[in-house]
């Protein structure tokens, strides 16, 4: 990695943290020094087969990390996504799930195995699990149900009030507060709020590290509300959960799409009531934090950002956070 690189620090899971971490592998290694910290919680699907079955951490959103952070053509990349569509017991699973899986048999240890197969992988940054600690995650809804399991808590009908670890005692890897620490910029999503953003600031020690750092701390906003966690949420409901949930502010700045959903694609969404993220520029401006707005809709049927132009901007807020950390700024 280039001696000068910018150091990233991208929190998330699930679909959109790989979103941002391809749209900067560009840059890397010689501009950006990426560091991906993805949440542990999965249940479902292959994942969660493997979790119960193997009693190992659920691999499935690193995968997607250690994909996005691979060469696209490589034939190994697209081996660790290739999903098995039929035969007893591998239905369903991923081939990238089962190395991991077994790479972590062997070795006894979780972000070894994360490692090995990043080596293999040949990815440009590194991966860590925001704990490799087992636990699971369980909700708190609005009409007082307890709701337990990443899956139903995804699936949620009341609004989630709060979301909590189980164990909550679950400490991170010193390899992460390290990469916090060191950072130019940390950034958190886009994703789902409560099972792939929130679940990462839940470890104990990384909010704290967080606050410390003199980092610039971004969230990508999400461009649709997400059925089951943040239907009619606004931009400033985002941040105002990860705060709550932080136990303290945490982000400096917010990016948010300024491109207009076509009618085509919300009409996707309108049978789960699901919305355009509402952009409360002025609420979030009143709660002290930096909006940047860009238009960030990729082109396509689907709703989903543009990773060039996300990581386009993630770079330019490294570069404001490296003066900062230069001139001694507090973060």
């Amino acid at each position: 990695m280039g001696i000068d690189a910018l150091r990233i620090v991208a929190i998330g899971g699930g679909t959109g943290l790989s979103t941002i971490l391809h749209g900067l592998k560009a840059y890397a290694p010689r501009e950006a020094e990426i560091t991906a910290i993805v949440t542990v919680t999965d249940d479902g699907g292959s994942s969660g087969r493997l979790r119960r079955e193997f009693d190992v951490l659920p691999p499935g959103d690193i995968r997607n990390c250690m994909v996005a952070l691979s060469e696209d053509e490589a034939l190994l990349s697209k081996l660790f996504q290739y999903r098995f569509e039929e035969g007893r017991g591998l239905k369903g699973h991923s081939f990238g799930n089962l190395f991991l899986t077994a790479l972590t048999n062997l070795t006894g240890d979780f972000a070894g195995a994360v490692r090995l197969s990043s080596e293999v992988l040949a990815i440009r940054g590194r991966i860590f699990p925001s704990t490799v600690e087992d636990v699971g995650l369980e909700a708190e809804l609005e009409n007082g149900e307890v709701v337990t399991g990443e899956t139903r808590v995804s699936k949620s009908r009341s609004p989630i009030r709060r979301v909590r670890l189980v164990p909550s005692a679950c400490k991170p890897l010193a390899d992460t507060l390290d990469a916090i620490e060191r950072a130019d910029l940390i950034t958190f999503g886009p994703g789902s709020l409560f099972t792939s953003v929130i679940p990462n600031v839940l470890v104990r020690g990384i909010p704290r590290a967080i606050r410390r750092s003199r980092a610039i701390k971004a969230g990508f906003m999400n461009l649709m509300g997400q059925p089951g966690e943040t239907i009619g949420f606004a931009a400033s409901d985002h941040v105002k959960a990860i705060h709550e949930h932080a136990g303290g502010k945490l982000l400096d700045v917010v990016v948010l799409n300024t491109a207009p959903i076509r009618q085509a694609q919300r009409r996707k969404y309108a049978a789960q009531e699901a919305q355009p993220v509402i952009n409360d520029v002025a609420k979030l401006e009143a709660m002290g934090i930096e909006v940047v707005e860009a238009w960030l809709l990729a082109e396509g049927a689907k709703v989903r950002h543009d990773s060039d132009r996300a990581g386009s901007i993630a770079m330019d807020l490294a570069r404001r956070g490296r003066l900062r950390r230069a001139m001694g700024v507090a973060g």
